[in-house]
């Protein structure tokens, strides 16, 4: 019996569906790891976040707010506030995975991104056949494991970079390439361009603590939850 044939036949289904994903996420697992070096970070360092965050926009947040030395509080702030959507994912997601014990759904909820919730979900609505859990794990245990492999990868190529060499281009570009697709209406574009707006204000006239990157979030989501609220009038 090959290797395959012993796998549930839908955590096989989960990890051919997190095919196409993995293509995305390597360049951006590479730079997190070239960007967790060039901010200072050990290579120790930029994996043990990896491992413990696991989670690309909060974990590039968190970077480039210790390279600008902020406070800790910030830095961590910054990365609770963007990932609070988990939340929301680990609310809508719970009542599939109610009949596992607790430490089963603890694990489940670690390894929870956009892509796994996404994906599941929609599975989970169009055919009561699947598997909840093996589906799931399939997804997110792939998902997992090429994003530690690239920030492995590129935080030991960063580490060989040499500095004159520059990377500081690589962390603006990624959040654009994060950006755009998301901008897919009025609130979620009046959301970023505000946020860009307001980051640049923020960032001229000057806060403690490096409180800019927080600021300039909380008023670009205002400002998109705003115009939503007044399309849905």
């Amino acid at each position: 019996m090959t290797l395959r044939e012993r796998l549930h036949p839908d955590l096989v289904a989960g990890i051919r569906a997190a095919g196409p994903i993995v293509i995305g996420i390597i360049p951006f697992a590479l730079v997190t790891g070239i960007t967790a070096i060039g901010a200072g970070l050990t290579v120790a360092e930029a994996v043990g976040m990896s491992v413990i965050v696991f989670a690309g926009a909060s974990q590039l947040a968190a970077i480039d707010l210790i390279g600008s030395n902020a406070s800790f509080i910030v830095v961590v702030g910054t990365a609770v506030v963007i990932n609070i959507r988990m939340i929301m994912y680990s609310a809508s997601i719970a009542p599939y995975f109610q009949p596992f014990s607790l430490r089963i759904r603890g694990l489940a909820a670690y390894v929870l991104t956009d892509q796994a919730y996404a994906m599941s979900v929609a599975e989970y609505e169009t055919n009561d056949q699947r598997h909840r859990l093996w589906y799931y794990v399939g997804i997110a245990a792939t998902l997992w494991v090429v994003w530690q492999i690239g920030t492995v990868v590129g935080a030991v190529l960063g580490a060989s970079v040499p500095d004159s060499l520059g990377l500081d281009f690589a962390l603006p570009l990624v959040f654009i390439a994060l950006l755009v697709p998301a901008m897919k209406d009025a609130g979620t574009t009046t959301a970023g361009v505000v946020a860009g707006i307001a980051a640049l204000g923020v960032a001229s006239v000057g806060v403690p603590l490096n409180f800019d990157l927080p600021i300039a979030a909380v008023i670009g989501i205002l400002s998109g939850v705003a115009v939503d609220a007044w399309r849905n009038v």
